[in-house]
């Protein structure tokens, strides 16, 4: 039994699956909207909210260490210098007013070849 085990395998072990989020949720913030299947677009959900929460927080603190500590969290989660900038300089700013809710998934039907769910997940305007 998998009682109190968070996240989804993806039929993945640790690492790839590590690395699978991490390229996901990069994408997500440099094209700001992607089309992967259901299960992925469920499991990375919660960790890009996450972050665009945590860069919000780093904006609005008022003291230069913990606007570099957020930064540093999220190069950590991130691996990518350039998305970090965006994360906290164009993304955050935009839903400094919203409590949440960040992301939308819309469906799109099934892929051809194994007939998969897809999703669009997006962040919103």
């Amino acid at each position: 039994m998998r009682h109190k085990v968070a996240g989804k395998k993806l039929s993945r072990h640790v690492g790839a699956r590590t690395a699978l989020r991490r390229i996901l949720v990069k994408q997500l913030f440099e094209h700001e909207r992607i089309t992967t299947t259901r299960a992925k677009a469920e499991a990375i959900r919660g960790q890009a909210e996450r972050l665009i929460t945590l860069a919000k927080k780093g904006n609005a603190a008022e003291q230069a260490s913990a606007k570099v500590h957020a930064r540093r969290l999220a190069a950590a989660r991130l691996n990518d210098a350039k998305i970090v900038k965006k994360l906290f300089d164009d993304i955050a700013p935009r839903f400094a007013e919203r409590k949440g809710g960040y992301t939308r998934l819309t469906k799109l039907g099934q892929r051809e070849g194994d007939r998969a769910p897809m999703v669009l997940l997006e962040l919103v305007d």
